[in-house]
């Protein structure tokens, strides 16, 4: 019987993976992989015990769709243009500098709004255009945004799925996980500027020299790239209504413990603070928060409930018991899987959500079993998957900033792969 599973089991996973690569509807690949396994193992209600479970996980619900709703007003108002127009106002004259300088803009800016695609589009059609102008090719400058400013600055907001996720499981709040990934987030974040920088140098995608004419036909090659609408003279206080959440979470958990702030308070905080600074419409912008909310739980959480079906899909063929058994006598094993197994499913998806989510769901609550922390194993998962993510041709952030720049997406990527692979091994050997 055991084999038997066992045989249903990888059938499954394969399946899994290539309906991912196919991109058909990730939560259906999920969930169905992980009841075909549930029922030919003849558990059926592990599936559906698990999707209940999932379905109603407070702490996951509060952090990820209060931060969704928090997103969709500040997008409805048009805060997060004065953010990118107030960081962005410095960049003048530093020639080389330029590229690194707007990977730390982009990293910034990343804290606030951490979804790959949102960043992106909140900072490409104005930072491509001032690197082109500068002298670099639309690839390496669309590179540096995608590569290097997203590399690792989402983890830092408290809001992002995987944070609520893995602090949960190590019965952590989530800022005290944030406090203890924070030294490999800002190292591996300013590592990733720097080899996109050096990256740049080898590929030659710098020159000060341009003509005219060359810098008109590389902003040519966007269309729309050179027509950023930002406002021309940012209204700080709606500038830094984007990142007010993350600054009143940060100071609360150091000064002010006993309020107990939670991601929800923070964002619903924020909201309050959007409405006060912009005057806008409070029916049209309590609607977009709900609507936000809304969103959050069908394309957030509808993906970790999948995950945790799929995983319970695993663990009722046996292989979960097996693997932990596994584990147990080999950590390095472990990390391996932990980092490998993630990054690899990003890459060939372009979603490294699915991948870490599946396996913080089945693997890293057993952590301690094979000598490893839960936090520690969990960002590595998460960090894994968003690294190979960055480095796929499918990543809808990448797809974005390719068209915006003008280039195809490989351009991109044959710019960001090398990068996240040397980020991965980093990170491997600091977990």
């Amino acid at each position: 019987m055991q084999t038997f599973t066992t045989i249903v089991a990888i059938v499954a996973v394969i399946g899994v993976i290539w309906g991912l690569i196919k991109r058909y509807e990730t939560r259906l690949v999920l969930i169905t992989g992980g009841l075909v396994m549930a029922f030919l193992s003849f558990k059926p209600m592990i599936a559906f015990h698990q999707f209940d479970k999932s379905m109603t996980n407070p702490n996951l619900i509060i952090a990820i769709c209060s931060a969704m709703g928090f997103a969709a007003v500040v997008k409805l108002t048009g805060c997060d243009t004065h953010l990118v127009s107030l960081l962005t106002k410095p960049l003048k004259k530093l020639g080389l500098f330029l590229l690194p300088a707007c990977g730390l803009v982009t990293a910034v800016v990343a804290v606030a709004l951490p979804s790959t695609a949102g960043c992106s589009a909140a900072v490409a059609p104005t930072l491509i255009p001032i690197l082109v102008r500068a002298g670099f090719k639309p690839a390496i400058a669309a590179a540096m945004i995608i590569g290097g400013g997203i590399a690792t600055s989402p983890f830092l907001n408290p809001g992002v799925s995987h944070n609520a996720f893995i602090a949960k499981m190590a019965g952590m709040d989530v800022m005290q996980l944030i406090a203890f990934s924070a030294p490999r987030t800002v190292g591996l974040g300013i590592l990733a500027i720097i080899l996109m920088t050096v990256v740049c140098v080898v590929y030659k995608d710098y020159n000060k020299n341009q003509t005219e004419e060359e810098m008109e036909a590389n902003l040519a090659l966007g269309g729309t790239a050179g027509n950023a609408s930002l406002p021309e003279h940012p209204n700080v206080l709606k500038a830094i209504a984007p990142l007010l959440p993350v600054v009143i979470l940060v100071v609360a958990s150091i000064w002010f413990k006993d309020l107990k702030v939670s991601v929800g308070t923070a964002m619903l905080l924020g909201t309050i603070y959007v409405f006060l600074v912009t005057r806008a419409n409070p029916a049209e912008i309590s609607k977009k928060f709900f609507d936000g909310m809304g969103e959050g739980y069908a394309k957030i959480m509808g993906i970790i409930i999948a995950a945790g079906v799929f995983a319970s899909g695993l663990t009722a063929a046996g292989v979960v018991g097996d693997l932990v058994e596994f584990l147990k006598h080999a950590q390095s094993v472990a990390k391996l899987g932990g980092s490998v197994g993630p990054f690899l499913l990003g890459l060939i998806t372009g979603s490294g959500d699915a991948a870490a989510f599946a396996f913080n769901e089945a693997v890293t609550p057993h952590a301690a079993e094979f000598g490893m922390s839960i936090p520690s194993l969990g960002v590595l998962a998460a960090f894994a998957g968003a690294f190979g993510r960055q480095a796929s041709p499918l990543c809808g952030g990448l797809i974005l900033v390719a068209g915006i720049a003008g280039v195809n997406p490989m351009d991109i990527v044959r710019r960001t792969a090398p990068v996240m692979v040397i980020l991965l091994v980093c990170l491997y050997i600091v977990s």
